[in-house]
């Protein structure tokens, strides 16, 4: 068989799509992020397929086993708790483990947090690159001096807690006056995007704490 990667989710549940609800309900295995979230995920959907615990803590030692299932002819599902497995999320190293074993891996087009928040940015879209989280401590300050001179647009992921400081040392790097937006709780009730210079931005959320999960776009480098 093969290895779905299927997305979920990242706040409405309308987003699921047919197709991602089928795959789950007719793969014989579900590999999930956090069992106790995709449980009401699967619950909602009436999705009663096994689970096995999937994350970053133990997928190095389980992509063999996973593998050797597949191999048997299971059909494994891959989800995180919400948007595309793999993107800062659990899933690269299974996927790559099963394409070095010759076994088909396909993964379904659905929710992915940056690309709603990209296009409502309104920064260019037509080249962009996708940094992720960025390094907490070691290597921080290296990685933005690096990208100093990008000229595509940029995009993040943070944390509500780190937001400030990561605009903050975003705007000592590319420049006070840098365009930007913040995008959090994207597709669920209170989603807010707030356009404007690193400096605004920095100075507004300063003054209003965000919640959620963020999403960070810088323009490039004219």
């Amino acid at each position: 068989m093969k290895l779905f990667v299927v997305p979920t989710p990242i706040g409405n549940l309308e987003d699921m799509t047919l197709r991602a609800i089928r795959i789950l309900k007719e793969a014989d295995l579900i590999l999930a992020e956090d069992t106790r979230t995709s449980g009401f995920l699967l619950k909602h959907f009436d999705i009663k397929t096994p689970m096995q615990s999937h994350h970053k803590f133990n997928e190095h030692k389980t992509v063999e086993a996973v593998v050797q299932k597949i191999k048997s002819g299971q059909m494994v599902a891959l989800i995180s708790d919400a948007g595309t497995p793999a993107i800062s999320d659990p899933g690269f190293l299974v996927v790559r483990q099963c394409i070095e074993n010759g076994l088909d891996v396909e993964c379904l087009p659905g929710a992915t947090a940056f690309v709603p928040a990209l296009v409502s940015s309104g920064l260019p879209n037509d080249r962009f690159c996708f940094e992720g989280f960025l390094p907490q401590k070691k290597g921080r300050q290296t990685k933005l001096n690096k990208l100093a001179d990008e000229t595509r647009t940029m995009i993040f992921y943070e944390s509500p807690f780190r937001l400030v400081k990561t605009l903050t040392q975003l705007s000592e790097v590319l420049g006070v006056e840098r365009k930007a937006s913040v995008s959090r709780e994207i597709s669920k009730i209170f989603e807010e995007t707030k356009r404007g210079s690193l400096l605004e931005l920095s100075e507004y959320f300063t003054l209003h704490q965000p919640k959620g999960e963020i999403v960070i776009i810088v323009a490039g480098l004219e």
